[in-house]
């Protein structure tokens, strides 16, 4: 199997509440070894401004952020083979245990998926009636061409679940 990647741990604690997955690292993130690594991907920046806080580029700050506003991350896909880092590029994907994650961790009340490839392929997991909420958020990625504005106007509803 070549180009073979594996995603990373899931950030996650017993005070998370919300659970917001991607689909898999990008070339970039794996490349700094950290979520969202990708200079023009707008997840930390719409993450810091959801928090009214003022954006670092310290990746334990932003950690941080994540733990103290009781928000777990990671990725639906453990592993899979993928040339670049496109979403439509990925092959062959290996499902990381979400099932398994939500049982340890009782208090998430909801989930968010960062993009249409992490939905459809959480709901192949899940199933589309699931016990908690799934919500599809647009792509932080900068290939998904809405405006910052819109894409922060719409992952505001995150709030409403924490």
């Amino acid at each position: 199997m070549e180009n073979r990647i594996s995603s990373f741990p899931p950030i996650i604690d017993d005070n998370s509440k919300i659970l917001i997955l991607g689909s898999i690292p990008g070339v970039k993130s794996l490349e700094k070894q950290q979520y969202y690594g990708h200079p023009h991907n707008k997840f930390w920046k719409i993450i810091f401004q959801l928090f009214n806080e003022e954006f670092s580029e310290d990746y334990i700050e932003k950690i941080k952020l994540l733990k103290k506003n009781h928000v777990a991350l990671w990725d639906v896909i453990d592993s899979c083979e993928r040339k670049g880092s496109l979403d439509s590029e990925i092959k062959n994907e290996e499902a990381n245990p979400i099932f398994e994650l939500l049982e340890k961790y009782q208090n998430i009340s909801a989930i968010f998926c960062n993009g249409g490839k992490s939905f459809k392929i959480l709901q192949k997991i899940l199933g589309k009636n699931f016990k908690i909420p799934i919500l599809l958020l647009p792509s932080t990625s900068p290939l998904h061409t809405i405006s910052f504005e819109k894409k922060l106007e719409n992952w505001k509803i995150i709030k409403n679940y924490l």
